[in-house]
């Protein structure tokens, strides 16, 4: 059953929620997983893909947008549709739940620190509780 991580943002420096994707993404990288980051729009694909190039100086997560079936990388960014199969972490940015989420082993939650984003977290928190997906949260400071 997937695992679901809900990873809270207490404080909101300029790009933090980006920063925080990038960093999980890595982590994800060297212990040889295969990460989709579903983000909410092309806008936000695009500040990811980008920031993953830069934001760390010895870092290098070899990553694409998913733009079409024969993009690969062991990091993909997309935001309108399916992620390949072979694909284990999924790091959701997206306001809803992406109907594809349970073939993933793990699921990731980044949740902003403004209210609004926080009450969406809250409905994708239930829409998991109620369904038994077991559920862990971390308080997370930049």
């Amino acid at each position: 059953m997937t695992q679901v991580d809900f990873y809270i943002l207490n404080n909101q420096p300029d790009d933090g929620l980006a920063l925080l994707t990038c960093r999980l993404a890595e982590k994800a990288y060297l212990k040889g997983h295969h990460a989709y980051i579903h983000t909410t729009d092309q806008r936000q694909s695009q500040l990811i893909d980008d920031l993953l190039w830069r934001f760390k100086e010895e870092s290098f997560v070899p990553h694409c947008q998913l733009l079409n079936e024969e993009d690969q990388a062991q990091v993909m960014i997309g935001y309108d549709r399916e992620p390949p199969l072979a694909f284990d972490l999924l790091i959701n940015l997206a306001e809803e739940v992406p109907l594809f989420f349970s073939r993933f082993v793990r699921v990731v939650e980044i949740v902003a620190c403004d209210e609004a984003q926080k009450l969406l977290a809250r409905e994708r928190f239930r829409f998991y509780r109620d369904r038994g997906y077991p559920l862990n949260s971390h308080n997370i400071t930049l």
